[in-house]
């Protein structure tokens, strides 16, 4: 997933679950406590079941959008291996998105409800992904710090509560690695090439550093989600715990390349072992939530033009499909 809670604002822990059996509820919170999956087929809580389709969908929403800031630099990409690798890695995208969706829909929502919804601004996705790729610089960067964002928010996943998502993330944390680590290698060649490949680096490096600390979601005393969610074991650890991970752990993969965070405030607190460093600017944040971001317009006109001209595509599988089953029962 490409964040963990998006518009910060939620209503899981306020459908509560009093007017479902007691004894039902009982259950399903000791196979929770318990470690184990939950299935589609077993009796979840109404609130566990929305705030799953919830997470599913918009973790699907942005994997689906994120094909898009990258999508469009394959035609310039310098070489034919990274023509290639950006190629693949768009690709990958998509497949996650298609996993994610299935995993959405064993919860009884079709896929036409979350496309809808998303068209319709009524689901979100990352906010990560309003933000423009102006250099080739920004192709590493994103896969550097965006994609080692969300791997630090789906390894956890991968021992989510609820069985079917969980099952999809592991191939989608196999492929998030490489795509981390392709970006990754990208800064480090251009962090190493000439004086001004360098400042494209860094450049790339200055915008994309804060929005994607954003992508962890808001502070956890911000957060009404997480509490709930943490407790029905949809979520593993904290916005704040997986923000501060990624922090200590990208800090010195930039300084290794001979580049530097843009945060005044970053410092190494020996007694925590770990960084401290300077506050997210949580109105940006919400700002690019409601649709206020750089590119927020683009990218959803983007997506419904590719829906509408697509759908010749759809008309012709579902026909071929009812084709299909029509020839089976007449075959019996």
């Amino acid at each position: 997933m490409y964040t963990t809670d998006l518009s910060g604002k939620g209503k899981a822990k306020a459908e509560t679950a009093t007017a479902e059996d007691p004894a039902l509820l009982a259950a399903f919170e000791a196979r929770v406590a318990n470690d184990e999956f939950i299935e589609p087929k077993d009796w979840m809580p109404e609130a566990y079941r929305k705030t799953l389709v919830r997470q599913i969908s918009q973790h699907a929403h942005s994997e689906i959008v994120g094909m898009l800031p990258e999508g469009n630099w394959i035609t310039r990409a310098p070489n034919l291996r990274r023509k290639a690798i950006l190629l693949a890695k768009v690709q990958d995208e998509g497949g996650h998105g298609l996993y994610l969706y299935s995993a959405a829909e064993t919860l009884g929502t079709s896929r036409d409800e979350m496309i809808e919804a998303l068209h319709s601004g009524r689901a979100k996705y990352s906010t990560i992904f309003n933000y423009p790729t102006l250099t080739w610089a920004d192709i590493g960067a994103i896969g550097w710090l965006v994609d080692g964002a969300a791997i630090m928010n789906q390894v956890p996943l991968q021992r989510t509560s609820y069985g079917p998502y969980a099952r999809a993330m592991v191939r989608v944390c196999k492929e998030e690695s490489f795509h981390q680590r392709q970006g990754y290698e990208l800064m480090m060649a251009m962090a190493a090439g000439t004086t001004g490949q360098k400042r494209m680096a860094q450049d790339a490096l200055n915008r994309w550093w804060w929005p994607s600390l954003m992508m962890f979601g808001p502070p956890d005393d911000k957060s009404p989600n997480t509490e709930q969610s943490m407790r029905w074991r949809i979520k593993r650890d904290t916005n704040d715990e997986l923000r501060q991970k990624f922090v200590d752990i990208t800090v010195p993969q930039a300084e290794a390349i001979g580049l530097t965070v843009p945060d005044p405030a970053l410092k190494w607190n020996e007694e925590r072992g770990a960084y401290d460093f300077g506050e997210v600017d949580w109105e940006e944040f919400y700002a690019v939530v409601k649709g206020e971001g750089p590119v927020a317009k683009e990218r959803m006109q983007a997506r419904q033009k590719a829906w509408d001209d697509g759908a010749w595509v759809r008309e012709a599988a579902r026909a071929h499909a009812d084709k299909r089953a029509a020839a089976k029962i007449a075959a019996e």
